[in-house]
């Protein structure tokens, strides 16, 4: 058995599915994680939007970042215009993603016959939008006619109240013909054949290299199993921000200070990792975890422990954990961290 574990709350940790939503009605729900309610957040912030069937996130664009976001259940039609007149209309499925610039006008849509769930990842901590509704509302009568080249008198009807977050659609839904086409701003992250595939866990990599509309976010779909283990590890440049999708699992991270934190996680939790903090991920059970995992970098680099032992010189590692150079173990030469490991040993017990 290893040495107990101590697993406390952590300010590392929050709940995206408990904490209270900035908008909910019955036709859905937003959900956010910010600087204002997880207050270790540092350039990303998570939302977590439910739209029931025949729901429509009202058009709206972001003030002050890009965002990326994972459908995880149901089928939703997003539809968006960027500068330029640049027009994309698209479905997103189970498993797909969507990207939407700073600035760009969008909505999303639950054509599908059940609730749809949406993680979305922004970059930045403290998000901002417009509401379209709201900023016609601010509009003159007549400003809006000459806009649209009408009589003022065409825009009376309308309300002047606060808008919904959420609307309801009036009638069928209308799916255009080329909605289901290819699409810069859509990346099919759970079609990707894993990059980085091992029998006890894998990692599908929506980051530049595969989705070249990224700029400044990035996202793994990670998988492990019981048997597997993501190893020690650090990211240079690049703060994580994960959410889980399924298991349970012990994360252990280390603050500059000293300070350790070692904590559980549940479906619905998120956590954040600053830059550069080492930590590590394992599952608490035989049924393993699957994770989304955001980052502020449009391709996450990582030095892992692994490959960090091959870096340096037995003398030099022998210094440095104060042991006889011939009592170190044997470290496998790891030119290229794996960055998922077999756990070999028995899961260490919680004291």
């Amino acid at each position: 058995m290893g040495n107990p574990i101590m697993s406390t709350p952590s300010r590392h940790v929050a709940s995206l599915v408990d904490v209270a939503p900035v908008f909910e009605s019955d036709l859905g729900s937003v959900a956010e994680l910010s600087a204002s309610n997880f207050s270790i957040l540092d350039g990303m912030s998570l939302k977590r939007i439910v739209l029931e069937p025949g729901a429509i996130r009202e058009p709206q664009w972001n003030v002050n970042s890009n965002q990326i976001a994972y459908v995880t259940r149901g089928t939703v039609l997003v539809s968006m215009l960027a500068t330029g007149d640049e027009f994309a209309t698209f479905l997103v499925k189970t498993g797909q993603m969507y990207h939407v610039a700073s600035g760009a006008v969008y909505h999303i849509e639950n054509v599908g016959e059940g609730a749809a769930e949406i993680i979305a990842a922004l970059r930045t901590a403290d998000p901002q939008h417009f509401s379209f509704q709201n900023s016609v509302n601010v509009m003159s009568n007549a400003v809006l006619g000459n806009t649209y080249d009408l009589p003022a008198s065409a825009f009376e009807g309308f309300p002047r109240g606060e808008a919904p977050q959420i609307i309801r659609r009036t009638g069928s839904a209308t799916v255009p013909e080329n909605a289901g086409l290819p699409n810069a701003h859509l990346f099919d992250a759970e079609g990707q054949i894993a990059p980085l595939a091992y029998p006890y866990g894998s990692a599908k990599l929506a980051r530049k290299q595969f989705w070249a509309a990224l700029e400044d976010l990035s996202m793994y779909s990670l998988n492990i199993g019981g048997g597997g283990m993501r190893e020690p590890h650090w990211h240079p440049i690049t703060a994580e921000l994960g959410y889980v999708r399924s298991g349970h699992a012990r994360m252990t991270v280390l603050d500059p200070d000293g300070t350790v934190d070692t904590y559980e996680l549940a479906p619905g939790q998120a956590y954040f990792v600053p830059r550069a903090y080492p930590h590590h991920i394992e599952a608490l059970s035989e049924e393993g975890i699957e994770f989304l995992i955001f980052f502020d970098q449009f391709v996450p680099g990582d030095v892992g422990y692994r490959a960090t032992a091959t870096a340096f010189s037995r003398e030099v590692l022998a210094a440095t954990f104060q042991v006889p150079e011939k009592e170190l173990p044997s470290f496998p030469f790891t030119p290229i961290d794996p960055l998922i490991v077999a756990r070999a040993n028995p899961r260490d017990p919680i004291a």
